[in-house]
């Protein structure tokens, strides 16, 4: 088993996420922070991190928060799901970004229910966007790729751009000879689990290696490190591609993806629908908000290869620490925080009824 407490000490290239956007309107009280330490504005320093898909959202979260708390200072380190667990188990980080919840398969929840003395974690989506199938391909502009066809090209076995597969579900695309550069996450990724997810329950028969973190190296492509350096090789590499959070696909083709009788892009309205469709995993504690997403679905208007990404926290803290905590993620969940993660991140706000639902536990937290 491999063990998660290991870098209580260690916080490789922690990065104070700080960026300034002209469309900050976050002066608004609404949901604000400053609320929850008596109407009071808040200081000091926290440091979390994690997933880096939220590293856009992240960003526009603290700029948020900061102006509404000018004398707080909130850092997030992108190092992927996988350290962002791992630091918040081992106690480094107060809060971590992760885009697979936690279960104890390898004995995460079980150590994360120990840090934060004995009571479960609290685990909230606060961040929802589709998984685009990213490409660069010159002289296509919109293709369509049926689940099958998905996971063929992945696990090595679509190797053409020209494909009867590929050709089938693209009529009027003139379609290159060319052999398909498919680029895949180097690093343990939550990115990686759910779109491997997906594919394991829409193609297990062609994708073998089910849902993992850890890219299976007998399937090939080429590795990159972050969400940023998978949609950095696709756009550099020719007749590449590749998968990533879309709100950080940048001008990359997007492709449309098979749902029913219908091709669906990865808009964040079309995910947002998804966890409509879902049911929430059962057998959880009260502190936990996570869902089965149903990938097969075929349902109209859904796109189904989407990232729900999720905040770790303790539901008590002390001191300084516990009050920044508690203050930053009542922010994002706000309606300020989840408005403008949209605006600057592309993000799917919360529904109504789950935003009430998270903002209840987040309200919950003791602060001693």
């Amino acid at each position: 088993m491999k063990s998660t407490s290991v870098r209580a000490a260690v916080i490789p290239g922690l990065v104070a996420l700080t960026l300034a956007f002209s469309a900050c309107s976050a002066g608004n009280d609404d949901g604000g922070s400053a609320t929850d330490n008596g109407g009071e504005s808040l200081s000091g320093t926290i440091s979390g991190g994690g997933a880096s898909s939220q590293e856009a959202a992240q960003a526009a979260w603290i700029a948020g928060f900061q102006e509404n708390n000018p004398d707080a200072t909130v850092n997030y380190d992108p190092i992927g799901s996988g350290g962002g667990r791992e630091n918040f188990i081992s106690g480094a980080f107060p809060f971590a970004g992760t885009d697979a919840y936690l279960t104890d398969d390898e004995g995460e929840l079980s150590d994360a229910t120990e840090r934060c003395e004995g009571e479960a974690p609290i685990e909230i989506p606060n961040y929802i966007s589709p998984i685009a199938v990213i490409y660069n391909v010159e002289g296509i502009d919109e293709l369509n790729l049926p689940p099958e066809v998905i996971a063929g090209i992945f696990a090595g076995e679509i190797n053409q751009w020209d494909d009867p597969a590929i050709a089938e579900a693209n009529p009027d695309v003139d379609l290159p000879s060319e052999r398909i550069n498919p680029v895949h996450r180097s690093d343990e990724s939550g990115t990686t689990e759910n779109f491997t997810n997906y594919l394991d329950f829409v193609a297990s028969g062609v994708w073998t290696a089910g849902a993992v973190e850890t890219w299976p190296q007998e399937f090939g492509g080429e590795g990159a490190q972050g969400t940023s350096g998978v949609v950095s090789a696709v756009e550099n590499g020719s007749n590449s591609i590749g998968y990533a959070d879309a709100s950080q696909a940048g001008d990359l083709d997007v492709a449309n993806v098979g749902v029913g009788d219908e091709f669906v892009g990865p808009s964040a309205e079309a995910a947002a629908k998804i966890l409509d469709v879902s049911p929430r995993v059962e057998g959880r504690s009260e502190n936990s908000i996570v869902f089965d997403l149903d990938y097969q679905t075929e349902e109209s208007g859904v796109y189904p290869i989407v990232l729900t990404s999720y905040l770790l926290a303790c539901p008590s803290y002390s001191g300084e620490e516990g009050e920044l905590t508690k203050g930053y993620l009542s922010y994002i969940v706000s309606d300020e925080g989840q408005e403008f993660g949209a605006e600057e991140a592309g993000s799917a706000p919360l529904s109504d009824e789950l935003q009430s639902d998270v903002q209840g536990l987040v309200e919950g937290i003791t602060v001693e």
